[in-house]
């Protein structure tokens, strides 16, 4: 058993004789939840089998020289709560027999009652079992991105099987959120907006990159967050136009805006916000209507945000107000041109979270809204980014505490 859960099962015991604070970190997923999210899964594969390998241990010496963490693989957590190197989930739907699901794992102990699996054997000859088992069973085999990519290297074992990639099934499920799914999004996004705050009052001029980075990181990890969602994203003056840049290594200077795109991530959920910010406490007049035409835009797509509606519509509800509201403020082109990138992408386990753009909103989808413009001549990037719950009624934004207008922004900059 990993380690993390150990440490969760023994937390009982150890409050009884050791007083302290009470733990930030994630608990084990609900039993409930994982065999909710099994049935659904069942449900879908209406006969056949799938097949769901857990993630592979990397190497910190060869891989990743700067982390050595272990990131399980999602659907494997998604359908098991486990962190468990070396593991593989079998599952078989039935028409008329009960489903099946087996959990083949190093380490036994105490896992059925995690997991919900009572089916648990040992993971050391289960390569050669599972294939017996799915030939036996003569019925599509549906694989995992991890097992397929595996068992396609291996030329003819499974050529007398019908194999198919279960991702996008896996992607379908994913996209609408559980209660206990919502609860860690939530929290990872309360934790994000917290370090914005944290460093929109403490950025001064003169601050390199690095730093804020820092006071938002360690905010992350101070509040519970096991990792970062993706590579945070700090750019200031001519690096606030680059989308993605995650160098953080240049001084910010009297005047700069400073793009701060970030997200903790919490029991395996990522949040995802972005606020932007004038390093010097406040915006110059021009700088102001930019932001506030930024603003405005992400405004009108949120408040079009219900169900039905698609990241389609909502991109081009977005850009067209942006086209509409320019004026001059961009020159001869209006300001949608330099709005160089989508509106919206789905948030979940992954910052970039599975599923297709074209599927129509529903309660429980959980997506970003960020426009933007970047001038790039000007060294001038704005980009406002929200984390939306789809509700029944319409929408919730879940990162509402990070300040959003631009008076909001100077008054948290200047002490609130």
């Amino acid at each position: 058993m990993n380690a993390r859960w150990i440490a969760a099962l023994a937390a009982g015991v150890l409050a009884a004789t050791r007083p302290g604070p009470p733990s930030l970190a994630a608990e084990p997923v609900p039993v409930e939840r994982l065999a909710a999210r099994r049935a659904a899964l069942f449900d879908r594969l209406g006969t056949g089998m799938a097949i769901i390998r857990s993630a592979e241990v990397r190497s910190m010496a060869v891989h990743h020289p700067q982390d050595s963490d272990y990131r399980e693989d999602n659907n494997f957590f998604y359908l098991t709560g486990l962190e468990a190197p070396g593991a593989t989930l079998l599952l078989v739907a039935r028409d008329s027999e009960a489903d099946q699901a087996i959990l083949y794992i190093r380490d036994r102990a105490e896992l059925s009652r995690l997991t919900g699996i009572r089916d648990i054997r040992p993971s050391a000859g289960s390569e050669a079992e599972i294939r017996s088992l799915v030939l036996a069973a003569r019925s599509p085999a549906r694989m995992g991105g991890l097992y397929l990519q595996r068992e396609q290297q291996t030329a003819g074992a499974w050529d007398r099987v019908e194999v198919e990639d279960l991702e996008p099934g896996m992607a379908a499920l994913r996209l609408v959120k559980d209660g206990e799914e919502l609860a860690r999004l939530r929290r990872a996004t309360d934790i994000t907006t917290e370090a914005l705050r944290e460093a929109m009052q403490a950025a001064r001029p003169g601050m390199w990159e690095y730093e804020l980075e820092a006071t938002i990181e360690y905010a992350f990890r101070r509040r519970g967050a096991e990792r970062v969602g993706f590579p945070s994203i700090v750019g200031s003056g001519p690096n606030s136009t680059t989308l993605h840049y995650d160098k953080g290594r240049r001084q910010t200077r009297p005047g700069d805006l400073v793009v701060m795109d970030v997200g903790a991530e919490f029991g395996y959920y990522t949040s995802d916000v972005t606020r932007t910010i004038p390093i010097s406490g406040r915006f110059t007049p021009r700088q102001r209507q930019l932001y506030d035409l930024v603003l405005a835009t992400q405004q009108t797509a949120i408040d079009s945000v219900r169900p039905g509606t698609t990241l389609g519509e909502l991109n081009r509800v977005a850009r067209n107000y942006m086209r509409r509201h320019s004026g001059k403020l961009c020159g001869r082109s209006t300001c949608d041109r330099f709005f160089v990138h989508g509106l919206s992408h789905w948030l979940g386990m992954d910052v970039h979270d599975v599923g297709s753009f074209a599927t129509p909103l529903a309660p429980g989808m959980v997506l970003t809204v960020e426009p933007g413009i970047y001038l790039v001549d000007e060294e001038v990037g704005i980009r406002i980014e929200d984390v939306v719950l789809v509700t029944e009624a319409g929408r919730e934004v879940l990162s509402n505490a990070a300040p959003r207008t631009a008076d909001g922004v100077e008054r948290e900059m200047l002490g609130g």
